[in-house]
């Protein structure tokens, strides 16, 4: 199964870390592994509204149904930013 979000606030190494956490190791290419998933990184500006520009995360799960859905939950959790 494929799952793919996106996330704004966070870059590339942070979203890394969140992945390490949850039990991946890094690949050589940036991919990271757990077991039975991977994600796949990747990021873009974007902008919102005339002037200010965000960088936007997304990740690409792949793994069983029963992982990713508790994997998915979890990295979202930890992505997940309050303005304030």
């Amino acid at each position: 199964m494929r799952r793919e979000k996106s996330f704004r606030g966070i870059n590339e190494r942070l979203a890394r870390v969140y992945l390490e956490n949850l039990g991946g190791e890094v690949e050589e290419d940036g991919d990271v592994s757990g077991d039975g998933w991977e994600a796949s990184l990747s990021s873009e500006k974007v902008s919102i509204g005339p002037t200010v520009e965000l960088t936007e995360i997304t990740v690409v799960f792949e793994g069983d149904e029963e992982t990713l859905d508790s994997l998915v939950d979890e990295f979202s959790q930890k992505a997940m930013r309050a303005g304030g």
